[in-house]
Formats: C-alpha cells, structure tokens, sequence
C-alpha cells in the first residue's frame, strides 16, 4: 500500500518554504497530482527548574487567531543541528541560555502535506543572560508548574499539537 513519488515540480519557493506538485503512482496502477509543502526543519526547547516548573511563552498567533504556551522554536538553520538551533531559539526568545539539552521526542505535524519535522528538547538547569533579544516573539515568559501541563492543553491553552505532545511527553517523563 506504497504510494510513490515519481516526480516533483516546484511551483514556489521563498526562503521559509516551497510549494511542489508531485506526480504520485498509487499501488492500484492509478496516478494523481498532489501538493508538497517543503519545510526547514524545526527545533523548540524548554527547562524544567528544580520546582518542576517548566519555561512557557504566551504568544499570539495571527494566522489561527490565537493565544497559547508554547516552547521557544524556531528553524534549524542550514549546517545546524537542531539541539543547538533549540537552545539558540531558547536564549534569543526568553533570555534564559539552557544547559545540556536532551531529546525529547521528534514529531511530523502534517506528514499528509508537508515533510516538515519539529524537534523537541528540554533541560534541567538554565542560565539567566538578560531580556530576550527577540521578545517580540511573545506577550510573557513564565515558569509554569509542570503538574498544570495536561490541565492547560485540555482547557486549550496550548493549541500548538506538537507544543501539547512535547509538554505531554515532558509530563510523563519528569512526573508520570
């Protein structure tokens, strides 16, 4: 039940994504065109204190007209690894440098539509550098307690499905 890739063409790009159509071969002999979003990779991190408070930002997002705790992220630049892209985005959007990262888990949003993957990280221990450089990003930074995580993502609070499975999995591993 294998679908194939027999070709791709790029419709647009910019520096953020391309657009492809694909020529698909489906396993009963048939064929369609179908649209591929490519994306950079992207990477997000958080810290749980000794409290088990974890680092949230409560941020805005235009495109679904919504408010949420997320984790820092942001893109893997070309040549990066996404375990330093996460604790470069963690500095630069909550002020807060973190320690050795660990692996969290590795999530693919929209595998329906786009070959993007988003890598997650966390932390037990964070150095304070001073105010965020890109504290645009967000409205607040909070340390939150870790216990709260499954109440917030059940009131909506964290409508981001890869920030909600990576706090989820977080949860489970520090409190399960």
């Amino acid at each position: 039940m294998q679908w194939t890739n027999l070709n791709e063409q790029t419709v647009y790009e910019n520096r953020w994504f391309r657009v492809n159509l694909a020529d698909v071969a489906l396993p009963d002999g048939g064929r369609l065109d179908h649209f591929v979003i490519r994306l950079r990779p992207v990477a997000a991190a958080t810290v749980v204190n000794a409290a088990n408070e974890v680092l949230l930002l409560w941020r805005h997002r235009f495109i679904t007209d919504s408010w949420g705790w997320e984790l820092a992220a942001g893109v893997v630049e070309d040549g990066e690894e996404p375990a330093a892209a996460a604790a470069r985005e963690m500095e630069e959007e909550t002020g807060w440098r973190p320690g050795p990262l660990h692996p969290l888990l590795t999530v693919e949003p929209s595998n329906g539509l786009t070959d993007a993957r988003h890598h997650f990280y966390w932390g037990e221990e964070a150095a304070w550098t001073g105010e965020p450089r890109d504290a645009f990003e967000s409205s607040r930074r909070e340390w939150i307690p870790l216990k709260l995580v499954p109440d917030l993502i059940a009131r909506g609070e964290v409508p981001a499905a890869g920030m909600a499975a990576g706090l989820m999995m977080l949860h489970h591993l520090r409190l399960g």
